[in-house]
């Protein structure tokens, strides 16, 4: 299998039907020899039952400890069997599927690059001023971190090969936060990353309505700085919004 796209999910019934039924066009499917794995963190809604309908691979959580996002994104590597790893979570749109598998054949795979990202912008329909405003600017800043040498990608799409990501050990499963920057920060000092912002992928902006923006920021910068000064979160627990 050449390419793992692997999705954590936790109640995430109301957006992840769409997701996956894109994922799963059959003649895109062959064109790219991609397999489709989802870790369930252990949903109490329908995610589990519309998961499994388009899912080559499922794993979910048991017990009665909640699952972080970290261990979540960890067991869907586990059973992947792909060389190149995509993680992207429940909540995002991509846009030209075709597009961004024939970017990482170009510019990833022949390449000395360790992983790859991209921008990340909120669903075209709900956008509104403010989310260009505070999404560009971070996408601009996400971009410098990585050519400055310290590493970062969210979540949203984090493409890295089997062999750094397994090498490192994945992601911290100690994290309730901020994973995703920690990861990427550890992948930089093995080499460069490709932020390639041209292509989008789209996420909900249902934190961002919750919180607002200046408290979202407050929070990433949290756990940014603790991630690079403590290798931890400051989060204890990264709240669901659904």
């Amino acid at each position: 299998m050449k390419f793992s796209i692997i999705i954590p999910t936790y109640n995430e019934e109301k957006l992840i039907g769409k997701l996956l039924a894109g994922l799963s066009e059959e003649e895109i499917k062959n064109k790219f020899d991609y397999e489709i794995v989802v870790s369930d963190g252990g949903s109490k809604d329908g995610t589990r039952e519309i998961a499994k309908k388009y899912a080559d691979k499922f794993v979910e959580h048991s017990g009665n400890r909640r699952q972080l996002i970290s261990e979540g994104r960890n067991k869907g590597a586990q059973i992947s069997t792909g060389e190149v790893l995509i993680f992207i979570n429940a909540d995002i749109r991509i846009p030209n599927l075709e597009l961004l598998f024939e970017t990482i054949e170009k510019k990833f795979i022949p390449s000395n690059y360790v992983a790859m990202t991209c921008s990340v912008k909120v669903f075209p329909e709900e956008e509104i001023f403010a989310d260009k405003i505070f999404l560009g600017f971070y996408n601009r800043y996400f971009s410098f971190l990585n050519f400055i040498g310290l590493g970062m990608g969210r979540g949203e799409c984090q493409i890295v090969r089997r062999k750094d990501f397994f090498d490192l050990n994945g992601y911290d499963e100690k994290m309730a936060a901020g994973e995703d920057f920690d990861l990427f920060k550890r992948l930089r000092k093995k080499g460069e990353i490709l932020f390639v912002r041209s292509y989008k992928v789209y996420e909900s902006p249902r934190r961002y309505r919750k919180y607002g923006h200046v408290k979202v920021f407050f929070t990433w910068l949290a756990n940014a700085l603790s991630v690079i000064f403590f290798n931890k979160s400051a989060s204890s627990q990264w709240e669901d919004i659904r």
